[in-house]
């Protein structure tokens, strides 16, 4: 079912809206009002979290064949921005200093309130519930395992059985507006932080310090080395050293020496050989040159892995409503990572991609140039409304 061109319209103010008023984190009270008053007079059960400023709104179905234990689905938008400074070149530019929805999580939540509008003039086609996930925190907050602990996947009363989501992205134009994957779909992410521990001195007589700069470089070096050594080659792990840092001037050997690196790839068993091989690296350099490393591999996300049969089922409602040559089945999967794994851990799902880029073009995610098409905002509300319609038809039967 197309979307109409008011309601098309009014998701785009509503988007706009939320664009010039970003938050960072798990604390997003200005947006959450926002949210709150557009899901007013909609037929929902609406909790707010404890832990952060989250809405979990549950649909009930009124399908007259709606069985006794009746099955849920749950449809997820983020909530939160960036701490990225956005030029005023938009009309709607954000308006809160040194923040940006510099992500798409603000067409995110403009997606998510047109397809809770949409089901809630068709509760009689829902043999089942939708439970609405709007969540704060993505961005590295640990915003979904915290919902998850509050009891969003069991919402509705029985947990889930499938959950959906999309993301947008811009600056990489793909041959069709859709695309969805199923297996991995997005890397785990982690990261690594290693302090080298020496004995500082004066740069004329390096022989009396232990000098910590020469061994952390090293350590960077080993690092990618064992990406290609350690690692199949078909289950790939990159490291990329970020933020390198020692030292106060040039003739001043320091005591220590820091790098930070992130740390992504595709699968549950590279994410723990890394988390094995990666410290054990930075141990022996440090050992061999008479210094010590202080090491943290702190794992962020696992993979985001999209189950076959709900992949399938997000693929047929897409390419029913969208015609086959805007729906892609993707031959590899981001590099990005995305917290919508950790539900992904728990109940079968989809996560999949929207092509928001402009006409004109734009920057990559995150950059304070990304700007994003509003026109994919009735189709991503949209494709929500009917995959959760298509899912709960087929749990039902």
């Amino acid at each position: 079912m197309a979307i109409t061109d008011a309601a098309q319209a009014d998701l785009v103010r509503l988007r706009r809206e939320l664009h010039s008023a970003p938050e960072v984190g798990l604390d997003l009270p200005g947006t959450q009002r926002t949210l709150l008053a557009e899901l007013a007079g909609l037929p929902l059960e609406i909790t707010l979290g404890r832990g952060s400023t989250s809405i979990t709104a549950v649909l009930r179905g009124a399908h007259p064949d709606r069985p006794e234990h009746a099955p849920a689905v749950l449809l997820r938008s983020d909530m939160d921005g960036l701490p990225v400074t956005e030029p005023d070149t938009l009309s709607f530019h954000s308006q809160n200093s040194g923040t940006m929805h510099a992500c798409g999580h603000d067409l995110h939540m403009a997606m998510l309130i047109g397809a809770a509008r949409e089901l809630s003039s068709r509760r009689d086609e829902l043999c089942g519930d939708v439970v609405l996930m709007f969540q704060p925190g993505e961005e590295g907050c640990g915003g979904a395992a915290l919902m998850i602990e509050e009891g969003v996947l069991d919402a509705a009363g029985p947990r889930v059985s499938s959950a959906f989501g999309l993301h947008v992205f811009t600056g990489d134009p793909r041959p069709a507006r859709f695309g969805f994957r199923a297996g991995t779909a997005m890397a785990f992410a982690a990261s690594l932080d290693v302090t080298i521990i020496g004995r500082g001195g004066h740069g004329s007589a390096p022989h009396l310090a232990s000098d910590p700069v020469p061994t952390v470089a090293e350590t960077v070096l080993a690092l990618q080395s064992a990406t290609t050594r350690r690692f199949n080659a078909l289950d790939p792990v990159v490291v990329t050293v970020g933020r390198l840092s020692a030292g106060t001037a040039s003739n001043i050997i320091p005591d220590s020496a820091h790098l930070a690196a992130t740390v992504r790839g595709f699968s549950h068993a590279s994410h723990e050989l890394a988390a094995e091989v990666l410290p054990t690296i930075a141990h022996g350099i440090a050992a061999a040159h008479g210094q010590r490393a202080e090491v943290t591999f702190r794992p962020e996300f696992p993979p985001v892995v999209n189950t076959a049969s709900e992949a399938a089922i997000a693929i047929d409602v897409a390419r029913s409503l969208f015609g086959a040559e805007q729906v892609e089945e993707l031959e590899n999967p981001k590099t990005a990572s995305e917290d919508f794994a950790e539900i992904l851990e728990l109940v079968p799902g989809v996560f999949g991609f929207v092509d928001a880029t402009p006409a004109e073009g734009s920057d990559y995610n995150h950059s304070p140039h990304a700007v994003y098409d509003d026109a994919v905002l009735g189709a991503g509300a949209t494709l929500h409304a009917e995959f959760a319609i298509a899912r709960l038809a087929a749990l039902c039967s």
